[in-house]
């Protein structure tokens, strides 16, 4: 039985979703991939509609009224996320990028890499973080990967920096929340890297849709977002948060409109403008980045605490049921991957529907027949290779073998083929306008496959 805030939490979101997200239920869809994107609510819709019918916004790197109309959205913007993340102008700068792999490519072709650094990356990346050490490999520093366990967790990580800090400082860059398993890695890490000498990318991008964060208390270097994740538009902004200090190591290894200062072609020189500046390219996204506030309004409006206790239930209900589901002959049909409750763990679950022999079955007729029936669910790896190795216990030897022998033929289906493993799963990620009836039909969708 429901306590009486337990009630009053579920009643808070019925109507929410009736009022902003009535859209759903009206097209009879259950909208499960908010690890994907977020979605926006109609107030958002009516409050840049109506701040763009009214306004008059220019290019802001003229000087008419319309130009400066629009550099004050952006300045507001700039404060608005910074207090987001509990700081303010006096340690921290804010750069706006088109995503999250934006941001992390500013950091990554900026950072000074050399022979005498390292890269240590988490096993549990998105590819965005991945390509860092490309970067890090032209410039002759050391690259490394923390390891998982069989959670998909970080494994010994505070050692592992330790004896790397040894070799000298560089970047370390994990994820707050896994985009894969939705794994919670530990925020303590930050800290503790840093006084091993080390800045640290925190790829907040699947952590802070439902999840409060401070930069005080979590002092990461930079930190990388999209904002669509966030509450779902506008898309095609992103953002770079960085520590002042931080950002003014970085060397931006070309220069473009906007971020000079002066340039000359005859003198064959130029001089990048201070802080964020330097780094947003061209003319910015300012009648996207307007609609930013809306969107913060509506997740202050929920409350970042209640919206987490709020994915958290929907979430361990979900991964009740999953456990539950049995074939005939009583093997389990699902296989989850990361951990099996909510401890330390977001809104993503990733799994395998697997047949009563307990051979999972290819992702991709799971997310066919979930689509038929309304209900977005994702398949594939989810653009994080590490996790995904280690959920399918693929091994480096393996990988090898079947990447030289597949070339450009390569497909996820050839090599799943080749490695004789099921590649790929299923995940359901929970968000915002989600409710009891979601789960429910995500559920019949998985129980379908039952024998």
């Amino acid at each position: 039985m429901l306590s009486v805030a337990e009630v009053e939490t579920v009643t808070f979101f019925d109507e929410l979703r009736h009022r902003e997200f009535s859209r759903l239920d009206k097209q009879h869809h259950a909208y499960l991939d908010y690890a994907g994107s977020g979605l926006y609510g109609e107030s958002q819709l009516r409050a840049h509609h109506a701040l763009l019918r009214e306004g008059i916004f220019g290019n802001p790197h003229s000087d008419t009224g319309p130009s400066r109309a629009s550099t004050e959205v952006i300045e507001a913007a700039r404060r608005r996320v910074l207090r987001f993340f509990d700081v303010d102008e006096s340690t921290h700068d804010v750069c706006f990028v088109a995503n999250t792999t934006a941001a992390i490519k500013l950091v990554a072709e900026s950072y000074p890499f050399s022979p005498e650094s390292n890269c240590i990356l988490a096993a549990d990346n998105h590819n965005s973080v991945n390509g860092i050490r490309e970067y890090a490999r032209h410039a002759g520093a050391r690259v490394r990967y923390l390891p998982l366990d069989d959670e998909l967790r970080l494994f010994d990580a505070e050692l592992f920096l330790c004896e790397e800090s040894l070799r000298g400082g560089g970047l370390v860059a994990f994820p707050a929340q896994s985009n894969m398993s939705g794994v919670q890695h530990p925020l303590n890490l930050v800290m503790k890297a840093r006084a091993l000498g080390f800045d640290v990318l925190l790829d907040v991008a699947a952590f802070v849709p439902s999840h409060a964060f401070s930069l005080r208390q979590c002092p990461a270097d930079f930190v990388t977002l999209s904002f669509y994740k966030l509450f779902g538009y506008p898309t095609g902004i992103g953002a770079l948060v960085a520590r002042r200090d931080a950002l003014a190591r970085l060397r931006r290894p070309w220069f473009a409109g906007g971020t000079v200062l002066y340039a000359s072609v005859a003198a064959d020189a130029h001089r990048l403008r201070p802080r964020h500046e330097a780094f947003e390219d061209g003319t910015p996204n300012f009648l996207g980045i307007a609609a930013l506030d809306a969107g913060f309004e509506l997740l202050a409006e929920v409350g970042m605490s209640r919206l987490s206790a709020h994915v958290a239930q929907l979430t361990g209900d979900f991964l009740d049921e999953l456990r539950t589901l049995r074939h005939g002959n009583g093997s389990p049909l699902v296989r989850i991957y990361g951990p099996r409750d909510t401890t330390a763990r977001g809104g993503a679950v990733t799994f395998n529907v697997c047949d009563r022999d307990g051979a999972p079955i290819p992702y991709s007729p799971v997310e066919t027949r979930a689509r038929r029936e309304g209900v977005s669910l994702r398949g594939g790896c989810f653009c994080n290779p590490g996790a995904s190795e280690a959920a399918f216990g693929l091994d480096a030897p393996r990988i090898g073998a079947c990447f030289d022998s597949l070339g450009e033929d390569f497909t996820l289906e050839r090599f799943a083929e080749c490695t004789n493993t099921a590649v790929g799963a299923v995940r359901a990620s929970i968000g915002l306008a989600n409710n009891a009836d979601d789960i429910r039909r995500a559920v019949e969708v998985v129980a379908s496959f039952r024998e």
